[in-house]
This record gives structure tokens, C-alpha cells and sequence, in this order.
């Protein structure tokens, strides 16, 4: 009688759970940590962005040698990309983070000894070497904690930290630069560097010690919702067409390498964005360190508004295609009306906010299709061939870039060849990618 009693009790415990509410604790415990680790991630790749003008003076660079430089992280961020990502399987998505955020905070903190290009470009491709895995580590966890009808909104979430780094870092990077340089005979953008890579180390530990390995981990939850945090994830597993774990197999299927260009294209726009855009707010007529970091940032605080406004709308109807479309749509746009203003400073700013909004927003949603393709350790490895052949956008896009304004002599020629690019990757979406079932 007792023990039909306490089974009663029980039952009603679990018929009683929240779920929405219980989501909202699990997001709450995971998603402010990795949307600040996932902030200084993206700041620390583009901190050179700022960094630019100074840095040319003083080492005598060119804007295709500073094209390279950019594009050096990312030469080693795709080449340890894929095998980073198994270190998961061993060692657990939070003390993988952990190595990897600590790694990569001391090497951006050393840029402050890059006293000629050649140094430069070594430490650029070192800090992508340690940031490889980061991106695919996140998404990983995501998925084993939230099903595919929460995910949009946690990438959503997540990927705020994008817009965020550029709302946040502009302006903190202008003060820097402005108010630090020369203080300890070090120039601003070495101050700059070193400010930006050390709190990543401490966020590295912080990770280790607060985000639990998975779900059967986490005391702060009781076991009936331990039960059906896991039910809902394996009841999306059970509909999921069956992928192939092996990495190897999951390279060489056609929807990483469908999606794997998207990505690319998606990447390219937001690159050229953020490697560029102080260049083109200065060239606009815009003289001062500061106002450039600050007129930098307001593209993307509205890209963040955006980007929580269409991620809640996806997950609310389904639809993610259509709404990708629209986005790589209007960042095309915004891309074209940004070189026919590029001496109109206002013009070109609300140009630079329809193609920010638009490219930036684009990625949370992007993510939701492979995230509902692959299951189990292939979330994993899928994403970490899309994502480490979509980063390949970061070698192309500021060297051509670059090279092309150098040859044209028009600061903005570059930026406009990366319109066609963005229309390839829409006929794609178009042509080959189906809306995932909700």
C-alpha cells in the first residue's frame, strides 16, 4: 500500500512538471555563460578589425598583407577543426571547452608581441589552431540538453553573442585604443589584444567548474525531470532519418556538403562585414577612433533585436528556410546600397544595418537544419565539417577583399563582389535544402 502510494506520488510529480518553465531553468544555468565565452570568442577574431588602423602605421602594412593576417586564424582554425571536435567524445563538452578557451585566451593575449607582419600572421594562425572545436562544442551541448522545437531560440540566443561582440566591442576597443595607447610604452592595440585574451582563460575555468557534462550529471535537477528532459530529446531522436556516426561517412554525405556551402556563403557576408566595416565607416568621412567604434556597434545591437525577434517567430511556425532565405536576401541588399552610399556616412550606416541584421541573423537559423539532420556524436562531427568548411570564408573573404580594393584603388569594390556570392548561396537554399518537420 505504501509503495503504490509513493509510485502514485510519483506519477503525479511528473504529471505536474512545467515543461516550458523547466526549460527556462535549464537555459538560464547553461546560456549566459556560453553566450559571454562565445562573445570574447567572436571579439577575439575580429579585434583586428579594430586594431587595423594602428597597426598598419606601425608595421607597415598593406591592405592585402592585413587581408592575411585575418585570414591566418582561420587557416588553422580549419585544420584542427574536425579533429578538435573528437576530443569531445573523451574528455566531455565542458572540460573540452575549458581547454580551448584557456589555450586560445593565452594566444590572442600574446598578439601583443607581434612587432613585425611575420609574427602577426604566426600568432593569428595559432589562435585559430587553439579556437578549433569551440563552435561545434557549444552546439553539441545544446543538443543534449534542448529538442529541435527549443533549438532555434538557444541558437538564437547563443548566436547573439556575434552582434553582441561587435555592439560591445566596438566601443570598448575605441576606448582602448584612444585612452591606453602608450600607457606602459605599449601602443593601444597591444592593449587591446591583451584585454580581450586573459578573461578567456578565467571563462575557461568558470566553464569547468558551473556547465554539468549531461543530463544524468546535473543535481540541481530531480529525476523526474531528468526523465523527461530526456524523454523529449530521444522522442527526436526516434524521428531523425538515421545518419551515420563515423566521422569520416558524415563528411562525405550530400547534405554536409549542400549545407557546408550555405555556410560558406553566410560566413563570407558576415566576415566581410566584420573585418571591413571600420575600414568603410572611416572611409565615409568619419575621422575620429571613437565615433568609428561606436557607429560600428550600431549595426549590430539592432542585428541582436532582430535576431531574438525571427528566432522566437521560427520556432513558433517552423519555418526555417523561408526565413533564411529572406535574411541572405536582404543582406545582399544591403550589401549593394552600402557601396553605392560609401560616401554618404548615414546612408551607408542604415545600408551597413540591413546587411548586418540580415547576415547575422541568417546563422541561428542556418543551424537549426543540420542540428535537426544529425544525431547522437554525428551533431558533433556533422557541424564541424560544415562549420570548419564554411570558415573557409575567413581565408577568401578578407584577402579578396583586400587585394581587390588594393587593385581597384575604390575602398569599396571589394565589399561589392561579395553580392553575387550571397545570390549563389540563396539558389541553393532554394534549389536543394527542405524546411525541416517541426
Amino acid at each position: 500500500m505504501v509503495a503504490m502510494t509513493g509510485e502514485i506520488a510519483l506519477s503525479r510529480s511528473e504529471e505536474t512538471i512545467n515543461e516550458l518553465l523547466l526549460y527556462r531553468r535549464v537555459a538560464w544555468r547553461i546560456m549566459p555563460l556560453a553566450i559571454i565565452c562565445f562573445l570574447f570568442s567572436y571579439f577575439d577574431r575580429i579585434n583586428i578589425s579594430f586594431a587595423k588602423t594602428q597597426m598598419q602605421h606601425e608595421l607597415g602594412l598593406t591592405d592585402a598583407a592585413y587581408g592575411l593576417a585575418a585570414s591566418m586564424f582561420f587557416i588553422g582554425y580549419v585544420l584542427f577543426e574536425v579533429p578538435s571536435s573528437l576530443g569531445l567524445k573523451r574528455y566531455g563538452a565542458p572540460a573540452w571547452i575549458c581547454r580551448i578557451m584557456v589555450s586560445w585566451g593565452l594566444a590572442t593575449a600574446a598578439m601583443m608581441f607581434a612587432y613585425t607582419q611575420y609574427t602577426l600572421y604566426f600568432l593569428r594562425f595559432l589562435i585559430g589552431v587553439m579556437e578549433a572545436g569551440f563552435g561545434p562544442a557549444i552546439l553539441f551541448y545544446l543538443a543534449c540538453w534542448f529538442p529541435k522545437k527549443h533549438l532555434a531560440k538557444m541558437n538564437g540566443l547563443w548566436f547573439l553573442s556575434v552582434p553582441l561582440a561587435g555592439a560591445l566591442g566596438g566601443p570598448a576597443a575605441g576606448i582602448l585604443l584612444g585612452t591606453m595607447d602608450g600607457v606602459l610604452g605599449l601602443a593601444g592595440w597591444h592593449w587591446l589584444f591583451l584585454m580581450s585574451g586573459l578573461p578567456c582563460v578565467v571563462l575557461g575555468v568558470l566553464v569547468l567548474w558551473k556547465l554539468d557534462r549531461d543530463i544524468e550529471s546535473a543535481k540541481w535537477l530531480t529525476r523526474a525531470e531528468k526523465d523527461l528532459l530526456t524523454a523529449n530529446l530521444a522522442h527526436d531522436k526516434a524521428r531523425q532519418k538515421p545518419v551515420l556516426g563515423s566521422l569520416w561517412r558524415v563528411l562525405l554525405t550530400r547534405e554536409v556538403a549542400i549545407m557546408a556551402l550555405i555556410y560558406f556563403v553566410i560566413k563570407t557576408a558576415s566576415y566581410g562585414l566584420n573585418f571591413w566595416m571600420p575600414s568603410l565607416i572611416k572611409s565615409s568621412g568619419v575621422q575620429s577612433v571613437l565615433w568609428v567604434g561606436m557607429l560600428s556597434s550600431l549595426p549590430y545591437i539592432i542585428a541582436c533585436v532582430g535576431m531574438i525577434w525571427l528566432t522566437r517567430l521560427s520556432d513558433r511556425t517552423g519555418e526555417r528556410k523561408k526565413y533564411l532565405v529572406m535574411c541572405l536576401l536582404a543582406a545582399a541588399v544591403g550589401y549593394l546600397l552600402a557601396c553605392l552610399f560609401s560616401t554618404s556616412p548615414w546612408a551607408m550606416m542604415s545600408a551597413l544595418i540591413l546587411a548586418t541584421s540580415g547576415t547575422f541573423i541568417a546563422i541561428p537559423l542556418f543551424w537549426t537544419i543540420p542540428q535537426s539532420t544529425f544525431s547522437g556524436l554525428a551533431v558533433a562531427s556533422g557541424t564541424a565539417a560544415i562549420n570548419s568548411i564554411g570558415q573557409l570564408s575567413g581565408m577568401v573573404a578578407p584577402v579578396m577583399v583586400g587585394k581587390i580594393n588594393d587593385v581597384s584603388g575604390i575602398s569599396y569594390m571589394g565589399m561589392l563582389s561579395i553580392v553575387p556570392v550571397i545570390l549563389v548561396g540563396c539558389f541553393v537554399l532554394m534549389r536543394y535544402v527542405k524546411n525541416p518537420k517541426h
